[in-house]
């Protein structure tokens, strides 16, 4: 573990920081206790995890930050933490938006959908979209030629658009 964390430091910063950058103004959570957190599940003691390479390892830290994203969309929510009270509006500016709480609530049920149908590309969304690969990057993870990935990335982004608003529409009221 202390020889793993300088090696991967770098790049696990720069991949919170790009999914950071997609999270509303006002988080708690910060790319360094986001990196501080997947580090520290990935490495914990009573597991022992054996990684048998880096692409192993960082699907696993994609998961890991994903998890960590989706749980705090989560807590957001609960009755405990007003995930149900209204707030009175004093200034819009100040005030940070819920939506992308929900966006990702909705992300992650519909990404759960596609790793049933579709492993590789629900990876290769989790690499991209959660840990900010390149397409290049993570088809190298995932030991798939590029064109596979950007036909993979086209699908799986579709699919789940469409899975998404399908459920959106069923948990709207009618009107």
């Amino acid at each position: 573990t202390d020889e793993l964390l300088p090696l991967v430091y770098d790049q696990l910063r720069k991949l919170a920081s790009s999914q950071m950058s997609r999270e509303s103004r006002g988080q708690t959570l910060d790319a360094t206790a986001l990196v501080h957190e997947a580090f520290l599940r990935l490495v914990d003691s009573e597991i022992q995890t054996q990684w048998e390479s880096r692409n192993h390892f960082f699907v696993a830290a994609a998961e890991s930050m994903r998890r960590i994203l989706v749980e705090k969309a989560r807590q957001k929510k609960t009755l405990k933490r007003g995930g149900n009270l209204v707030r009175q509006v004093v200034d819009a500016s100040q005030l940070a938006d819920t939506q992308p709480s929900e966006e990702i609530l909705a992300l992650d049920k519909a990404l759960e959908k596609l790793e049933v149908r579709e492993p590789v590309k629900a990876e290769l969304v989790k690499l991209r979209y959660f840990c900010g690969f390149s397409n290049v990057e993570a088809c190298e993870l995932l030991r798939i030629s590029e064109r596979s990935g950007e036909r993979y990335w086209t699908y799986a982004k579709a699919w789940l658009y469409r899975e998404i608003r399908s459920e959106s529409s069923k948990n709207s009221p009618a009107e």
